[in-house]
């Protein structure tokens, strides 16, 4: 399969020429290896027996090894952090370290964090305007610094929106046959369980009890459902229920390996106003997968049983290309919502310099005045902080409207 470019590349394509080392973190499966071994001279598999032996047996002969070098699952042997971060302090030149890893650093593990020496950068799933399905016209960079031309067209309707949650932006299941990806998506759920979750160290005990869970909280994307309702949700039919303190720990640890991916409460850097709730908003990593654990296909979603979902999963959709693109931007992305919940914005993007970007998104090809008036409240909030406003639509053409809103088609966004 050919490479795809990801966003990421533009972010690797700017720091290699000037950090000594730079760490990729995700969930596995994204393509962080495919994506940092484009510019490693040497790799290391650390998760292959033969090259974490051949590692350990001289750790510092990587100093020596034609860089960049590649260190892949470093996680397997945290040590390896250790030894990339002592590397910099030595003097190490810049684009000498490459790391990639689907957990971050363990509580408990005896690592240095790598502040001030290693760069981190996310890597999710495929956003839609990386998988090559859609020609963007509208730049969410573009749109922070105001920049960003409001036009285009495109022929996606909303069944190829559904297709392409179901279809996933994992690159290795995108590109096995149509058959074949739910068999792939239920094998991805399955490795969590049996074995990403105990390498992470938690003691799976009761398996069908982590899969209602994991169930409940892919029904619950892309609102902000108490924990204690996807408890309940999670109850089996002879009315047991998994603990609460268990419950909080696969939550913890699923988020530690980037399973869970949710959004978090937002409040501005500058111009602070009150009172918000700072309650996450819930997401997968990959909406691909809350669609095949709630049995969901592009065609189901389409009918009676699934018509609930395809709002809640074409926002995770949305979040995960705006997140895609603000990690380029270097921005950082929230969801606003009072108290009261009587204000919500679906997304807040916040750029480097506290520009700030409204963002809804809607399950119509339709937006008018009602789906705008939070936007407004924001940016009546925000005064000229607010630098845009955004609504992510089905609809078929980018425009904006007389009060000032942008209104995008999602296959027409891009980084």
């Amino acid at each position: 399969m050919d490479y795809q470019r990801r966003a990421i590349d533009d972010e690797l394509d700017r720091l290699l020429p000037l950090s000594p080392a730079i760490a990729l973190e995700g969930a596995k499966g994204v393509g962080k290896t495919d994506t940092a071994r484009r510019r490693a001279r040497t790799t290391y598999f650390l998760d292959d027996p033969d090259d974490l032996a051949a590692f350990q047996a001289d750790p510092r002969a990587i100093r020596d090894t034609a860089a960049p070098i590649l260190l892949d699952e470093w996680q397997r042997h945290p040590a390896s952090w250790d030894v990339v971060r002592r590397w910099v302090d030595a003097g190490a030149e810049p684009g000498s370290a490459l790391l990639t890893g689907s957990a971050g650093l363990r509580s408990g593990v005896d690592t240095h964090s790598g502040a001030g020496r290693i760069l981190t950068r996310r890597m999710r799933p495929m956003a839609l305007f990386e998988r090559g399905a859609t020609r963007w016209s509208v730049s969410l960079s573009g749109l922070l610094t105001g920049s960003s031309d409001v036009s285009g067209s495109t022929t996606f309707r909303a069944g190829d929106y559904l297709a392409q949650i179901t279809e996933s932006g994992f690159p290795g299941i995108r590109a096995a046959a149509p058959e074949v990806q739910r068999d792939l998506l239920d094998a991805y759920v399955a490795a969590i369980i049996d074995r990403d979750l105990p390498e992470s160290g938690v003691q799976v005990r009761r398996k069908e009890t982590l899969r209602r869970w994991l169930t409940a909280y892919a029904a619950a994307s892309s609102s902000t459902t108490a924990y204690s309702k996807i408890l309940d949700a999670s109850t089996a039919g002879d009315g047991s229920q998994p603990a609460k303190t268990t419950t909080i720990t696969y939550r913890d640890h699923l988020t530690g390996i980037f399973v869970l991916d949710p959004v978090p409460g937002w409040s501005p850097s500058a111009n602070p106003f009150a009172p918000l709730q700072v309650g996450p908003k819930h997401q997968l990593v990959d909406p691909a997968l809350a669609a095949r654990m709630l049995g969901h296909t592009a065609a189901s979603l389409q009918g009676t049983r699934g018509r609930a979902l395809t709002g809640p999963l074409f926002e995770s959709l949305a979040t995960l290309s705006v997140r895609v693109a603000a990690e380029r931007a270097r921005a950082r992305v929230g969801h606003l919502r009072t108290r009261q919940g009587d204000r919500e914005v679906d997304l807040v993007v916040e750029g480097p310099e506290g520009q700030v970007l409204g963002v809804e998104v809607k399950w119509s090809r339709e937006v008018g005045d009602a789906d705008v008036k939070h936007l407004h409240w924001l940016r009546d909030k925000m005064g000229a902080d607010c630098v845009d406003t955004l609504v992510l639509s089905t609809g078929s053409r980018a425009y904006r409207r007389r009060d000032g809103v942008a209104v995008v088609p999602l296959a027409l966004l891009g980084a």
